[in-house]
């Protein structure tokens, strides 16, 4: 049996669902499940009509600001929110659903911001949430998604030598994603397409962006390295506007 898996960062829900994409794009694709990143929503504000899901939400304690939700369909054996450490756990970016079989997190990793001002605390969110993943593997295999705030190589970004030592392409961050890479884990659409140059998951809302296809690849499915016999296609639409990212997804078999 396949499974889809969608992981989307709608850069405030509320506004994505306003633009009428979302509810169309989740009624064409028909995930098993779907992973949001930047949901930018307390607790209330917003009532979403997804009969045969059921939803799972995670919000940052300071308004409209980051958090995460994941919609699906088979309900999971249990649900955790962050990575268990107060430090980390203010800002609503992870959530855990257990499975018999895997893990499946949605996660939504601190920009290192202008003047790399958050640099130093994205380094510490790295090790953190490696040693999470590391130990949910000890159990069972891991999938994780969502806006990773990184393009790993050269290839996954339009202009990189203009943005050398930008948030998102420093050496720092690449380094930290070669290291979890390296320590297990596979990037499923580099899996598939190895050498496929020009396509990105977000671009800037400044300086037509889009329109240029000045973009970036820095939304990801990673998979435990014991998954990928398991794989069948690794997905980006970038096709589907509603956010200043486009969503990616997965097919794999269970």
């Amino acid at each position: 049996m396949t499974k889809k898996f969608i992981s989307w960062n709608v850069n405030g829900l509320r506004a994505c669902v306003g633009k009428g994409t979302f509810y169309e794009f989740l009624q064409k694709e028909d995930p098993d499940a779907l992973c949001l990143q930047e949901t930018k929503l307390q607790e209330g504000q917003i009532e979403m009509d997804l009969p045969g899901y059921h939803q799972y939400w995670n919000y940052a304690e300071k308004k409209g600001y980051s958090g995460t939700a994941v919609f699906v369909k088979e309900e999971p054996l249990s649900v955790s929110y962050g990575l268990g450490i107060p430090e980390h756990d203010h800002e609503g970016r992870v959530i855990t659903l257990e499975y018999p079989e895997y893990y499946l997190i949605t996660e939504y990793v601190p920009n290192s911001k202008q003047e790399l001002e958050r640099l130093d605390y994205r380094m510490t969110w790295e090790d953190a949430f490696l040693s999470y993943v590391k130990e949910l593997e000890k159990k069972k295999p891991v999938i994780f998604c969502g806006d990773l705030n990184v393009a790993h190589q050269e290839i996954d970004l339009k202009n990189p030598s203009s943005n050398h030592h930008n948030a998102g392409f420093t050496d720092e961050e690449r380094g930290k994603m070669t290291a979890l890479l390296s320590s297990g884990f596979t990037d499923t659409w580099r899996h598939f397409h190895p050498d496929t140059a020009g396509v990105y998951s977000w671009w800037s809302y400044r300086f037509r962006a889009r329109e240029k296809n000045a973009g970036w690849r820095i939304d990801y499915f990673i998979v435990s390295d014991v998954l990928v016999p398991q794989l069948q296609d690794a997905m980006i639409y970038t096709e589907v506007f509603g956010s200043d990212h486009c969503p990616v997804g997965i097919v794999i078999n269970q």
